[in-house]
Parts: C-alpha cells; sequence; structure tokens
C-alpha cells in the first residue's frame, strides 16, 4: 500500500501511545463511530493497533492518525479502524433467559397484533449484529413460532455492524462450534447443517436477514432503516458516552412503529437517557416498549 506516511522506519518494539496521541486518536475514533473510549483503556490503542502501524511502516500513533486524516487509502483504513474498536463476542441462543422470555412474551405479543390487524409483515432491526449470530437466532425464533405459515409472511430482519469484516462472514453464514456453544441440539439439527469442519445456517433461515454495512452515528443511514416492530441493539451502547447514548436510542424510538419494543443487552438499560418508553418486566430481562 502507497501512503504519503509510509517509510523504511520499523515501528520500534513495545512502542507506546503519548497522552496527547491518545486524545486526538480517541477524538477523531469518537467523531467517526460514536465510540468513546476512556482513558483507562489507553491499553488497548497499543495492543491493538501496534500491528497495524507495522503493517503501514508507521513510526508513531501520530503518523497513524496523519493516514487516517490525509493518505488517499484514508478510507479504506477507516474500516480497518472500525474493525480493531469493536468487540464481538458472541454466540448463538446467547442469554438464553432473555431470548425466553422475548419469545414467550414480546414476540407473541407482536406476532398476534400483526395477525389482528389482518397483515403478514414484520420487520426486525438487529443493529450491532457482529458475526451474524444474534440475526440468525431471531429468525430461527421467528421460524420457530410461525411453522409452516412463515413462508407466507413477508419478513425483514435488517442486520447492521461497523464492521466490514463481520458483515462478510455473517453473510457466509458458516460457524465453528463455539459459536454453537449455546445453541440447543434440536436447533442445531433443524437449521444448519454440518459442513467443512463448521455448522452452516440454512437458506430458509438466511433470507430473511439483510446484512449491510451501517453507521450508527450516520444519522441519515440510521433512517433509511425500515421502520421495525423490534429492536436488537444488545451490548452496542456501552461503548457509547451519554450523548451518543441519547442519540442512538432516540433513533430506535423514532424507527419503532407504534407498540414496538427495544431489547438491550443484560447489562444494559435507559436509566438516564430516555423516559419515552415504558419498562415492561420479564423474569431475566426488561424490555422497552414504545406506546
Amino acid at each position: 500500500m502507497m501512503s504519503l506516511f509510509s517509510s523504511s522506519i520499523s515501528l520500534r518494539k513495545g512502542v507506546a501511545i503519548t497522552d496527547e496521541e491518545f486524545v486526538q486518536l480517541r477524538d477523531f475514533i469518537y467523531e467517526k463511530s460514536g465510540i468513546f473510549v476512556d482513558e483507562k483503556r489507553k491499553y488497548l490503542f497499543e495492543s491493538r493497533f501496534r500491528k497495524r502501524l507495522q503493517e503501514l511502516s508507521l513510526s508513531s500513533f501520530g503518523d497513524y492518525l496523519k493516514f487516517l486524516k490525509f493518505d488517499s487509502n484514508r478510507k479504506e483504513e477507516l474500516v480497518k479502524l472500525f474493525e480493531l474498536i469493536t468487540t464481538n463476542e458472541t454466540s448463538f441462543y446467547r442469554d438464553t433467559k432473555q431470548l425466553d422470555a422475548f419469545y414467550d412474551n414480546v414476540l407473541k405479543e407482536v406476532v398476534e397484533n400483526v395477525r389482528k390487524q389482518g397483515k403478514s409483515e414484520l420487520h426486525i432491526w438487529s443493529a450491532g449484529c457482529s458475526s451474524g449470530e444474534e440475526p440468525y437466532t431471531l429468525s430461527i425464533l421467528l421460524h420457530e413460532m410461525l411453522g409452516l405459515e412463515a413462508a407466507r409472511w413477508k419478513i425483514r430482519i435488517s442486520a447492521n455492524d461497523l464492521s466490514m469484516a463481520m458483515i462478510k462472514k455473517a453473510r457466509e453464514g458458516l460457524y465453528n462450534e463455539y459459536a454453537m456453544k449455546t445453541t440447543p441440539e434440536r436447533i442445531q439439527l433443524k437449521y444448519f447443517t454440518k459442513e467443512n469442519g463448521g455448522w452452516r445456517i440454512k437458506p430458509e433461515v438466511a433470507k430473511i436477514v439483510d446484512f449491510r454495512l451501517l453507521n450508527l452515528n450516520d444519522t441519515l443511514a440510521v433512517k433509511r432503516i425500515p421502520r421495525s416492530h423490534i429492536v436488537f441493539c444488545r451490548n452496542v451502547i456501552i461503548y457509547f458516552d451519554q450523548d451518543m447514548k441519547k442519540k442512538v436510542i432516540n433513533s430506535y424510538y423514532d424507527n419503532l412503529l407504534d407498540g414496538g419494543y427495544l431489547m438491550l443487552g443484560h447489562s444494559e438499560s435507559l436509566h438516564k437517557i430516555t423516559k419515552a418508553f415504558k419498562p415492561v418486566f420479564y423474569p431475566g430481562t426488561i424490555a422497552y416498549k414504545k406506546e
């Protein structure tokens, strides 16, 4: 890769990021993605970015920031930057207590309400979908609830992430044993096929999930997401500061249809963010309803 800032200088082993470089890079990341990195996690910059600096033959974090701002390949590098700053720890059927409550209550209510309206259309938004385990799990749950009727429904799950690498992996739909660690055996055998030492999601599950790159800090792009009956955003807002949390949660509220639900991660809540939603308590989880 040719670069205005490339050089033959090798990055010295154990190079540290200065306080000034950290602040500048942190602010750049916040501006571009809305993700805020606390000073306590400064070490993450050093551990996650060292190899990338070596690959680019850059001698300091200051040079890397210049690369991100001015190099002709800065757009491509921004994609790699997002991949470095995001955490993608996930699996199918993750947090089974929440999913059980969601299936028995939220999803059942939403499906019944759609039927009462004489419709058979349903849209779910999986924001921060990582490598696809969450939206595919939601697709499986819908197939479990609707059975053969699912073929007659117009169902779409919009699945978005900041990392293009994760979107590509999700579209491939092939997963290792670790990703299946919390998946019931019956579900594995019914909705996956064993292939190349892994498990591939079946076409009928995959076809209703639409994976696309999305930055939640991009207001116009977020507004293009179809109106949803349910929004899943688990373990995403924990990476945002208060202002960004409010911005994202407000966008979810605007996206949801009346009577729709927002589902967050078990360590997340809307406390001190908004009072626009009605919290609905179930065993093991809280759902947030738009009334």
